[in-house]
């Protein structure tokens, strides 16, 4: 037997392990799972090295530390507010929150996400105006800047940040960086160096232990958050670079949502940056109370509720189902990619089903293919069901919002896929306000103005390539 005839026997031997091991052991979804083989059965060598990169899971893994008197804390007010919703004892200083009783009660009891009603919240569909309402803050700060980014770019906006950053380090004020290592990969070590020179703390999360060979590459802090002195924070889609600006020629003018939040959510923000900073970095962070110095500024009710590999509950998928079943009049969202599992899909058709307004809006043009071609898929089982589709025109949209009935909303990372649902680490804003609702339901009627509608007869009238590309990208969107 030769060499090559040998090689080939191991390799098999080890697909059909790794194949019964994804059956039996890994338990997946059914889809995912079928996913996986189908990589496996066609790329036999391939797709165990694929495998090994991309598939392998982490929810049994401890990925974050608590710091004990942060643990106790949060521990001790979500007892307390479990304690009460279930005696009916709640003091809630917008009666209009308790028909939402059981969405935050969900939260509180899988995520710890205490329901804040001390906020103020400015939204931002605009990156300059994002950008420059965070950079004037965070020249304003006098204690602390902590960012975390799922892309940082040493573009002129990353440049113009890391000035202020720089500036106020030397101010005496201490400035802590997050961000990911996929997603910032493209970041020079130059523009690294010269940040932790000037004294900024830098790191990134999910780093490869060996060089170039990163085995939790599929697995994505994909978070956005900014909190300067405990008393602002910001929390939503733009990343930091010129993209976000509307500069880039590929996509043009960038349409994002993001929050700007002054309140006690603040404090739940920056607990999930001490647990996002302390899985990165060396150099942990312990409690100190300057870190939660937060003002009270209004009374919008707010939850952070985060998600990721490392739990078993899809909290902010959860939250959106939820969310699409207490609908009565419409839902509407805005997501750069649309790649529902089965129950979120049913939810919506549901919903429009049963009379409800359902409206998804989509970009025009795609930023990853295969990302995009089995979005058009998925539409087409809305548009089934008597759903409304529009695409956005004005530039790209990367919004990922939710809003019900103009009373409840969610703004946030997390996109409509499943890798936002099971792969990457999110967080959400989900907002308990209608007047903060209705902002965001007039932004979205704005944005039809810029749309156009995909009706259930032109989505007939789609080319046979087109339909081949929609079924490849369909079958592996499990794993995409």
């Amino acid at each position: 037997m030769g060499f090559w005839s040998i090689v080939l026997e191991i390799l098999l031997v080890l697909n059909i392990t790794l194949a019964l091991t994804i059956i039996f052991l890994e338990r997946k979804d059914a889809s995912a799972t079928w996913a996986w083989l189908m990589v496996l059965l066609f790329l036999p060598v391939v797709g165990f090295i694929l495998y090994l990169i991309f598939g392998r899971r982490i929810s049994s893994q401890r990925i974050f530390t608590w710091d004990t008197k942060v643990r106790l804390g949060v521990k001790r007010a979500v007892q307390e507010q479990l304690r009460a919703l279930e005696e009916d004892q709640f003091q809630y200083k917008n009666p209009d929150l308790a028909a939402y009783k059981d969405l935050y009660y969900m939260h509180l009891h899988n995520d710890d996400a205490i329901l804040t009603q001390d906020n103020s919240v400015n939204i931002f569909t605009d990156g300059k105006e994002k950008f420059d309402e965070l950079l004037k803050d965070m020249e304003q700060a006098t204690d602390h800047i902590h960012l975390l980014y799922y892309i940082l770019r040493h573009d002129r906006l990353g440049k113009r940040t890391a000035d202020v950053l720089i500036r106020k380090v030397k101010q005496g004020v201490e400035v802590r960086v997050l961000y990911d290592d996929m997603g910032s990969r493209k970041i020079s070590k130059k523009f690294i160096r010269r940040m932790r020179k000037a004294g900024i703390e830098i790191e990134s999360f999910f780093p490869p232990k060996i060089p170039k060979v990163n085995f939790k590459i599929n697995y994505r802090n994909h978070r956005k958050l900014a909190i300067i002195d405990g008393k602002v924070g910001y929390i939503g889609g733009f990343n930091i670079g010129d993209e976000y600006l509307g500069h880039s020629k590929k996509f043009g003018y960038w349409r994002d949502t993001h929050l700007r939040i002054c309140g006690d959510a603040v404090a739940n923000m920056q607990t999930r940056f001490f647990l996002d900073w302390n899985q990165a970095s060396r150099h942990n962070i312990a409690y100190d109370e300057r870190y939660y110095a937060y003002d009270t500024c209004g009374d919008v009710g707010v939850q952070i509720v985060s998600s990721g590999p490392d739990s078993d509950w899809e909290q902010i998928k959860n939250g959106y189902i939820k969310m699409i079943m207490s609908a009565k009049e419409y839902v509407y969202i805005q997501t750069p990619y649309y790649i529902p599992d089965d129950s979120l899909q049913d939810a919506l058709r549901i919903a429009s089903l049963s009379g409800v307004d359902v409206k998804v809006m989509i970009p025009n043009k795609p930023d990853h293919p295969f990302v995009y071609w089995a979005t058009l898929s998925y539409i087409g089982d809305l548009l089934d069901a008597g759903g409304n589709v529009y695409i956005y025109q004005k530039g790209f949209l990367h919004a990922k919002t939710i809003i019900v009935d103009g009373k409840i909303a969610s703004v946030g990372t997390a996109n409509i896929d499943v890798r936002s649902f099971r792969l990457n680490f999110e967080v959400n804003a989900f907002l308990y306000d209608q007047g903060l609702s209705e902002r965001l339901l007039k932004a979205f009627n704005d944005d039809i103005s810029y749309s156009t509608q995909m009706t259930w007869n032109l989505y007939k009238k789609r080319s046979f390539g087109v339909r081949f590309k929609e079924s490849i990208s369909r079958l592996i969107s499990p794993i995409l």
